[in-house]
């Protein structure tokens, strides 16, 4: 039997490669035996029949019968067929007895029984199959508070049966546990968007503009929880991120004022920029000679112009500028 270890309490139980027989050779065998066993019915009801003077050898007939007919049975048990993808964890008289991985027809010990990986369900094989875990949606708090709807799909496979089988009760109830409080931990460090800038020009990790870089740290975080039951976690993805309903609206309005002052920031810089250059081309070619005063009313015209929300209305003055 292979050697234990002890982790965290827990006995893990390593891995062993279960060396089996051709299941295609045994049914040969299978077939002659019950071949011998109808000969020895038919050998002890002839010899009792027409040799009634013999009953020995009549009840040893009849002995060899049953005895035969007790072995073809319990051999039957030790056929099992494994697909591709897929594992077969066994148990002998309640100790680890191997694992079997090749895909194909095999004769294992009788006795031996197909371990189960869901405590009080019959026994079953293992999928190797790679997996999706569709996680519901589940409302956490941010960094700063806010109450946030995220959800999350894992793919994952089981990479050893063994620790899957024994080390957990049911790895795929255990794997989707530790996915939500994985999501919940992650989720609570980082805010869900940076809506005013940095003060120190710092680029802050948001759950909304770096949510290939979070997803990476849950993966890497659900790993870890989900060493000790066998599973490998390939990728996690976020499908699911929005503000919670009771504070939804807020934000959004808070998003749109923020994104009109952004606007109205822009529009006065290039305003700015515009009045500005007017004056300083007005000037070196000397189309006309502007006082301060003038100046400042041709600015402000311009600025009103430029930064307003509806468009201007000319008037054409047609006397003296003065």
């Amino acid at each position: 039997m292979s050697k234990d270890s002890k982790r965290n309490g827990v006995r893990d139980v390593k891995e062993k490669q279960l060396k089996v027989a051709s299941g295609y050779a045994m049914v040969v065998f299978i077939i002659i035996l019950a071949l011998l066993d109808i000969l020895l019915w038919v050998a002890g009801i002839y010899n009792g029949v027409m040799y009634e003077y013999r009953p020995a050898v009549t009840i040893l007939c009849i002995i060899a019968a049953v005895l035969t007919a007790v072995l073809f049975f319990v051999l039957l048990a030790g056929f099992h067929v494994v697909n591709p993808n897929e594992a077969l964890v066994m148990t002998l008289f309640g100790n680890y007895y191997g694992t079997v991985k090749q895909p194909g027809f095999y004769f294992t010990n009788p006795f031996a029984a197909a371990a189960s990986p869901v405590k009080g369900k019959g026994g079953r094989k293992i999928s190797l199959k790679t997996m999706t875990l569709n996680n519901d949606k589940q409302k956490v708090n941010d960094v700063l508070g806010n109450p946030i709807i995220i959800g999350a799909v894992v793919i994952w496979r089981v990479s050893d049966p063994t620790k899957a089988v024994f080390n957990v009760e049911n790895y795929r109830n255990y794997l989707s546990i530790q996915c939500d409080s994985t999501i919940r931990n992650i989720a609570r460090l980082y805010p869900y968007d940076t809506i005013e800038e940095d003060e120190n020009g710092r680029d802050e990790k948001t759950l909304r503009g770096s949510s290939q870089e979070i997803a990476e740290s849950m993966r890497a975080e659900l790993q870890k929880r989900v060493e000790e039951a066998g599973l490998d976690i390939i990728e996690v993805r976020i499908t699911h991120l929005s503000y919670a309903e009771e504070i939804a609206a807020a934000m959004l309005q808070r998003q749109q004022a923020v994104a009109v002052i952004a606007a109205r920031k822009k529009i006065v810089e290039g305003a700015v920029s515009m009045v500005q250059m007017a004056i300083d081309q007005l000037s070196e070619e000397e189309i006309v000679v502007l006082d301060e005063e003038r100046k400042a009313a041709m600015v402000s015209n311009l600025l009103v112009v430029l930064c307003g929300n509806k468009d201007a209305q000319p008037i054409v003055n047609s006397g003296s500028i003065y």
